[in-house]
């Protein structure tokens, strides 16, 4: 059996984005399954990661990318009024025009391409994962072309982003669109994998031709051997990833300032400056440390040698309940006790203690996380907060390779 993987994101992009591809990749082939991947060139992603090893089974292909690159517009806008502010939206405004996203004009290459691997290979399956939402029209157009299976996989609501402001003309106006490519998946796609039951549901809500399974993000236990825990002086929690849309770290920074614990807080990833600015009014001093983006063996290490590890889920009006993201699965491999800032009756939450890795309070309760976090230090200070052991079944129920296993089934069912 042979299998096109198309993804946007692929070595040597860096971020958490990458791990659910390049995991495919390096599990598909020992399973039996002939692996192709295709990514673009460079697209001169935002974040990049040297260090990731490209599997050495899985056949890659590259496609010119034709597109703006990776930009933060937030960050571009922040601090400009006037006539500077009205020249970087000017400047911003082709990027915001494309739809479904801004990575759609890779599609111009991507798809000839994709066609020209399945012909050469006689590929029986393409998997198309997103987001970005535009690389599921490659798919679309693959099947047509060749008659090739296609399955779609979904790692974001392919309708309302939790992150977005949905509040926004202009972000309505692109989720039609998504929308509209959403519908398109329905109606095409011989089978959707979604990453979380909620999205599962969205996309049954469209009536799909095609069956939906939810085969979530897995644990990269092998990822972790040889890191090394070693208590430290005082409590350090350790958040790593990026900030956008409605991931707050405010509630936790007042909190954790109001507690009066004597801790460091350690952010791994891009902090906005509008939060850098407002967190610099609460003059935590040392206690609170903003390390630049850094490659994943770097972000590994640093999880693992920490007290704790903060997770940040918004509840965003709701929608945040049914996420569950590949920063859950990373922090269980790690092995310490998580602060799960996340919608307590969410998909996270139910995870979090069902598996005894941490402790649960709602994102925007500043009481709530407050007493969290001295609970912590003080468990922490009477020698109380040793490495989480999860049996062997949870193991392999979380397990990475357990998830690959699982779209293998997926494939060959279609075949």
């Amino acid at each position: 059996m042979k299998v096109l993987l198309v993804s946007f994101y692929f070595p040597p992009a860096g971020g958490g984005g990458v791990q659910r591809p390049l995991k495919l990749a390096q599990y598909l082939p020992p399973l039996g399954i002939e692996t192709h991947v295709l990514a673009p060139d460079d697209p001169q992603w935002i974040h990049r990661d040297e260090g990731l090893r490209v599997p050495t089974q899985a056949w890659v292909h590259r496609a010119r990318y034709l597109g703006p690159s990776g930009r933060k517009p937030a960050e571009e806008l922040h601090g400009k009024v006037g006539v500077a502010r009205m020249t970087t939206q000017a400047r911003l405004f082709g990027r915001r025009a494309l739809v479904p996203d801004e990575n759609v004009p890779w599609n111009l290459t991507a798809i000839p391409a994709a066609i020209k691997i399945v012909r050469k290979h006689d590929i029986d399956v393409v998997i198309t994962t997103s987001p970005p939402n535009s690389i599921h029209l490659v798919g679309a157009a693959v099947k047509r072309a060749t008659g090739a299976r296609w399955v779609a996989d979904l790692r974001d609501s392919p309708i309302a982003h939790v992150h977005r402001r949905s509040e926004s003309a202009a972000v309505r106006a692109k989720e039609k669109v998504d929308v509209g490519v959403a519908k398109l998946v329905a109606r095409s796609a011989d089978a959707i994998v979604c990453v979380a039951d909620f999205i599962a549901d969205e996309v049954r809500a469209l009536d799909p031709r095609g069956s939906i399974v939810t085969i979530s993000n897995g644990s990269d236990f092998d990822d972790f051997e040889g890191l090394a825990y070693t208590p430290g002086e005082r409590l350090r929690l350790t958040h790593t990833g990026s900030f956008f849309g409605k991931r707050d770290p405010r509630p936790f920074l007042q909190a954790f300032h109001n507690s009066g614990i004597d801790a460091t807080s350690r952010f791994l990833g891009d902090f906005r400056s509008a939060d850098r600015e407002w967190a610099e009014q609460l003059e935590l001093g040392s206690k609170l440390e903003l390390i630049p983006y850094a490659p994943r063996a770097t972000s590994l290490a640093l999880q693992r040698d920490s007290e704790a590890l903060l997770l940040l889920i918004p509840d965003a009006g709701g929608r945040g309940k049914g996420v569950l993201s590949g920063k859950v699965f990373e922090y269980i491999a790690a092995r310490r006790p998580i602060l799960a800032l996340v919608p307590p009756d969410g998909a996270a939450a139910d995870l979090i203690r069902e598996t005894g890795a941490g402790v649960v309070a709602p994102p925007d309760d500043v009481d709530a996380i407050r007493e969290a976090l001295v609970e912590l230090d003080r468990r922490f200070r009477s020698g109380d907060l040793p490495d989480v052991e999860l049996s062997e079944e949870w193991r392999r129920r979380l397990a990475r390779e357990t998830r690959v296993e699982e779209t293998a089934d997926l494939l060959r069912s279609l075949c």
